[in-house]
């Protein structure tokens, strides 16, 4: 680099100083100034600067030329993009387009479940929570009803006539299961029973009690669960209840209704068969064909009763359906009859000593005559005698003959009743002490 002294249009030397010598032109800068070409105004003007130091050196940068052969060695950034390659050609376009079809799949499945294919119309508003029935609460029906069927069957039961079908419940978990006498009676010993899960084993009879309409069979199988027994006694009419079985060959069904009525007493049976007495719990719960021997149970999930009959318009002999009139057996009757036949292979029948019947049975105005009384009997021992009306027992009112069997029937034997009666034109009441039936 070479730099020349100059000065600028002022003359700052002093006086006896020897005369400024012509300063040569740098290499680089601007063109000295000759005849026909004045020099460069700014680098005059920047050199005839009154305000520049006189004593700075004005040097100007001149480039250097590269010699031969110093050409510079080329050297690449690494940092800089390259040329791309075939597969990175082919693959960006896929990628992009792998990724525009699952957006635009994602959109229009969107819309289509928001607003339809067609019209954008949305239906049904947002989903909010459900409500507190749909929850299944322990109490609601539906959990009571998933708590129970596991314990309920059909039963099968190969007769001459056929197969005759109703419903059961496991009472034990060593396997006896309850179900109606009708639905066993007639058959020819072989039986089976299917569970709620469709598996299916094969039961034998236990024993049966055609007046009371309950049986007994037994199935070989472990791990059974057995229901949960409520108190028949404790009813109320208006309290819910759910009947399980298979009606019409439906299996694991479920009908709800309430309790229409307590103490129903009901007379029932087939044309030279056994009378069937029993005071029933009525129902509004729909119960049909196949029913007959399944539960009836509680709010709770506790069997109250064993469905058994039904109310119908229809004539004799032809084909019944619901009408919303059901009848059920008391379990706690049930429940004791039950335990008789598994002990001993037959069930008490409790009785008052006393005969009812004939054309005087029934008395206007309210009333069943004692047509004869039994000697050494409970009645006897009450006080009661032949003749004399009876007109409530335990509070209930008599009407027919059939009231008093059955009513008395529902009480174990031992149990202590009140009995309110007439004699002439005096009422008494008496406490009668029920026994089992000698036979």
């Amino acid at each position: 680099m070479g730099g020349t002294n100059v000065t600028d249009g002022w003359d700052w030397r002093r006086p006896g100083d020897a005369p400024a010598s012509a300063a040569p032109p740098v290499a680089g800068g601007p063109p000295a100034a000759t005849p026909g070409h004045p020099a460069s105004p700014w680098w005059s003007d920047a050199l005839a600067d009154p305000w520049r130091d006189p004593a700075a050196p004005a040097a100007v940068v001149v480039p250097l030329e590269n010699s031969a052969g110093t050409e510079p060695e080329p050297v690449s950034d690494p940092d800089a993009p390259g040329r791309p390659r075939l597969r990175q050609l082919l693959l960006i376009p896929l990628v992009t387009a792998l990724l525009a079809g699952a957006l635009g799949g994602a959109l229009g499945y969107a819309l289509a479940v928001r607003g339809g294919v067609a019209g954008g119309t949305v239906l049904g508003a947002e989903p909010g929570q459900a409500p507190a029935l749909a929850q299944r609460r322990p109490e609601s029906l539906a959990a009571v009803a998933e708590r129970v069927l596991p314990s309920v069957v059909t039963i099968r039961v190969s007769s001459l006539g056929g197969t005759s079908e109703g419903s059961g419940f496991i009472a034990s978990a060593d396997g006896h299961v309850i179900t109606n006498d009708h639905v066993v009676a007639g058959g020819t010993g072989r039986a089976s029973v299917i569970f709620s899960d469709g598996t299916s084993a094969p039961a034998k009879l236990v024993g049966q009690d055609p007046e009371s309409d309950i049986a007994v069979i037994k199935v070989e199988r472990s791990g059974l669960r057995a229901v949960e027994f409520g108190d028949s006694d404790a009813l109320a009419v208006g309290d819910p209840v759910l009947a399980i079985g298979s009606p019409l060959s439906l299996t694991n069904t479920v009908t709800a209704g309430i309790v229409s009525a307590l103490d129903r007493t009901m007379q029932a049976g087939e044309p030279g068969g056994p009378v069937r007495y029993y005071a029933a719990i009525q129902t509004d719960a729909a119960v049909n064909h196949g029913n007959s021997g399944g539960p009836l149970v509680d709010s709770a999930g506790r069997v109250i009763g064993v469905n058994s009959t039904i109310k119908s318009l229809v004539s004799e002999g032809q084909e019944a359906g619901n009408i919303g009139l059901a009848f059920a057996i008391p379990i706690n009757q049930a429940k004791r009859v039950t335990q008789d036949i598994i002990g001993t292979g037959k069930a008490r029948r409790t009785v008052i000593g006393a005969q009812v019947g004939g054309p005087n049975a029934a008395v206007p105005g309210g009333g069943v005559r004692l047509e004869s009384v039994e000697p050494s009997g409970p009645a006897e021992a009450a006080g009661l005698r032949a003749g004399d009306v009876v007109l409530r027992l335990n509070g209930r009112p008599m009407t027919e003959p059939s009231d008093l069997i059955a009513l008395v029937r529902k009480f174990a034997p031992g149990s202590v009743v009140t009995v309110e009666y007439r004699r002439g034109s005096s009422r008494q009441n008496a406490s009668v002490t029920l026994a089992a039936d000698a036979k």
